[in-house]
């Protein structure tokens, strides 16, 4: 049974980490300590050279309805940050004082996925939906804005147009919506998101692992900063994962005809 202010749970399947929103009672609504362990969470599969992908889900019937207002309102009228300094960032925002993560994130959303949830599975990497998720941005409604990412990638994935529909609104849509609107890139029976985000991120953790995160990191300047800042960098990043003992073990697999085992060496 987790603590009245909620948690966040952490499990190591071989080479993943399960990162888990615990607090049902109150539809996983984000609390001080949750944003804190979250954190924490993120900045543990950073750090751990045995762990190659992050899985982030929720535990009951919902993602997340977002943030528990009272318990968060003071923080916000002070412009106060809910992370610890130094640690990654969950919503990959590079704000001064914090890291932004290198290592792949996926996501599995079910149920009630308002405001931060929406920030949250944007700021990952690949996001599997339930077919019963209700989403909805609705800071408008609140009387505030949403400052944890949506409008920034809601636009880039979807463009101005749609990304204003739903933020000026607030209103509610569905999965069907979200994956032609590029915010989820799998819509799957309710219950079976996580284990087809844990699928992926299992065949994710099989590749190389410093090619993945290298790959990772070009797609997203290509995004931030443009495509000639990320094709500046192909040779030098080419001539170093060429060097390693993972490049070497891929022509070795591939001549032998066999799977290759990587180590991230």
């Amino acid at each position: 049974m987790p603590p009245p202010e909620g948690t966040i749970t952490t499990e190591r399947r071989g080479p993943l980490l399960l990162v888990g929103i615990n607090r049902p009672a109150k539809r996983n609504g984000f609390t001080p300590r949750m944003f804190r362990e979250l954190a924490q969470a993120y900045s543990l599969l950073d750090d751990d050279a045995e762990l190659r992908v992050g899985v982030l889900f929720a535990h009951g019937d919902h993602f997340t309805a977002g943030l528990d207002l009272p318990a968060i309102a003071p923080a916000m009228r002070q412009g106060e940050k809910l992370w610890p300094q130094g640690a990654v960032e969950p919503l990959n925002l590079g704000s001064p004082g914090y890291r932004r993560r290198t290592k792949p994130m996926v996501v599995a959303v079910q149920g009630i996925t308002f405001t931060l949830g929406i920030e949250l599975m944007l700021a990952a990497d690949i996001v599997v939906a339930a077919d019963d998720c209700r989403f909805s941005q609705l800071e408008v409604q609140r009387g505030i804005m949403a400052t944890g990412g949506a409008t920034l990638r809601m636009a880039e994935r979807a463009g101005l147009g749609n990304a204003l529909l739903h933020l000026l609104t607030g209103d509610e849509f569905g999965a069907a919506e979200a994956l032609r609107l590029n915010f989820v890139q799998k819509v799957v029976p309710r219950g079976q998101e996580l284990p087809e985000a844990i699928r992926i991120a299992e065949t994710i953790a099989a590749q190389a692992p410093q090619a993945v995160v290298a790959t990772r990191l070009n797609a997203l300047k290509a995004v931030e900063r443009g495509p000639l800042e990320a094709m500046a960098e192909f040779v030098a990043v080419q001539q170093r994962l060429a060097r390693t003992e993972d490049a070497a073990e891929g022509v070795r697999s591939f001549v032998e005809k066999r799977p290759a085992r990587f180590t991230g060496r």
